[in-house]
């Protein structure tokens, strides 16, 4: 029976759902039940179990396992020697009823020797670094190293810019970033032998006036904050005490800035998808926003966000 995908003579094909173009090398090998799509690359000594599925133009590089519910989708890259895991109890001939499921969305790549722990999953775009150890899910177009893996940056932002060292040290002003609407803003600063005083005035140097303020503090490094946009609140974020890093995207640009200054505020306007992160312990993030809390104005899905603005997918 002819078919539409290369099968090395050393390679063990069991399954009829390959896509045309898929190359199996030598020493792979595809039980019945996998499917994978098509132009997809699997190399030597790759094992994938049944209840696998790979999208399309995926590479799986050599000495990797796909266990029973691992998920690819289209465009995936997996390093060489990358391991999945699928159940959080393994015991010899126990096997649980259902196997947790770990999917990659699309673009994602995971890096050489990572390792990802029953049922993650990683966002769209992320990029897991090589040895890193993933233990919880990973946000779409993060950059994840360490063990425990923890965030420590995200793709074509750039590097993450220092509010307060890219403005004069002393004197009020605004800075527009590529991300549409959003700016940097630094606050008047009175300084004498009592100390530092920064003060801005809503209405003159700041963009809204606020109906509401809430203060995040004692967040452990590890974790985001945010991850969401606004339909149609508009919010300003001033770092009180520590650093955070704040990451912006409106679906087409992506910047990030840190915020390491009182004297320091960033403008997030409405339909901007937002993430705080790298807190250190000590960092207190005060928020105004000019809207009052309301659960219908969150988009939390970062799909249904590029959809909403109508972004094209990176």
């Amino acid at each position: 029976m002819s078919r539409g995908f290369f099968l090395h003579p050393q390679g063990i094909c069991e399954t009829d759902h390959v896509g045309d173009g898929t190359r199996v090398w030598a020493f792979a090998h595809v039980l019945p039940g996998a499917r994978i799509g098509r132009d997809c690359n699997i190399c030597d000594h790759v094992f994938i179990e049944n209840d696998v599925i790979v999208g399309d133009r995926v590479t799986v590089k050599c000495g990797v396992q796909l266990w029973d519910g691992v998920r690819l989708e289209n465009d995936v890259f997996v390093g060489p020697n990358a391991t999945f895991t699928n159940d959080p109890f393994p015991r010899s001939r126990h096997r649980p009823e259902t196997f947790a499921t770990t999917i990659v969305r699309q673009g994602a790549s995971i890096g050489a020797n990572a390792v990802l722990l029953p049922g993650v999953t990683i966002g769209r775009g992320a990029m897991v670094a090589a040895g890193a150890v993933v233990t919880r899910s990973v946000p779409p177009n993060a950059i994840l190293s360490g063990n425990p893996a923890r965030i420590v940056g995200y793709v074509d932002a750039g590097p993450t810019h220092a509010a307060k060292q890219s403005m004069a040290p002393t004197e009020p002003g605004v800075n527009h970033l590529a991300v549409t609407g959003v700016s940097v803003h630094r606050m008047r600063v009175v300084t004498d032998l009592r100390g530092e005083l920064s003060a801005g005035e809503f209405g003159r140097e700041l963009p809204f006036p606020p109906r509401r303020y809430f203060l995040v503090y004692d967040v452990p490094s590890a974790e985001t904050r945010g991850e969401h946009a606004h339909k149609e609140c508009h919010q300003f974020l001033i770092c009180v005490r520590g650093s955070v890093a704040l990451m912006v995207d409106d679906g087409k640009h992506r910047d990030q800035i840190l915020l390491d200054h009182p004297s320091i505020g960033v403008y997030v306007p409405p339909m901007t998808w937002a993430v705080q992160y790298r807190y250190t312990p000590d960092a207190a993030l005060l928020v105004f926003a000019s809207d009052f809390y309301d659960a219908a104005d969150y988009i939390r899905d970062y799909e249904a966000y590029l959809k909403a603005v109508g972004a094209s997918v990176r």
